[in-house]
């Protein structure tokens, strides 16, 4: 980026520079929690139970350290948290 002279809108041209960083951040942060739980679905469906039980508090974790850092609102992850929990108690009760 060409060198400007301080005026009016260097302070939105590096604000729109931290949007574009803390969106990759969040983007990167959603897409592992996305892909996690397809992983933990999967696990669901082929009864492997065992592993889903480990699994289920990383993404837990996960989604709480999300909705922390304000990638996530703090109301989505727990109810991603609650239906995660509600599928693996499904599937652990064999219905």
């Amino acid at each position: 980026m060409a060198k400007l002279k301080t005026g009016r809108h260097t302070s939105a041209i590096k604000a729109v520079r931290q949007a574009e960083r803390r969106a990759a951040v969040n983007r990167g942060i959603k897409v592992r929690i996305h892909d996690k739980i397809k992983n933990f679905k999967k696990l669901l469906s082929a009864k492997d139970l065992e592993n889903a039980s480990k699994m289920l508090p990383q993404l837990s974790s996960m989604l709480d350290k999300a909705a922390k850092k304000g990638t996530l609102h703090y109301k989505n992850a727990s109810r991603n948290k609650a239906r995660l929990a509600y599928m693996y108690k499904k599937a652990a009760s064999g219905k």
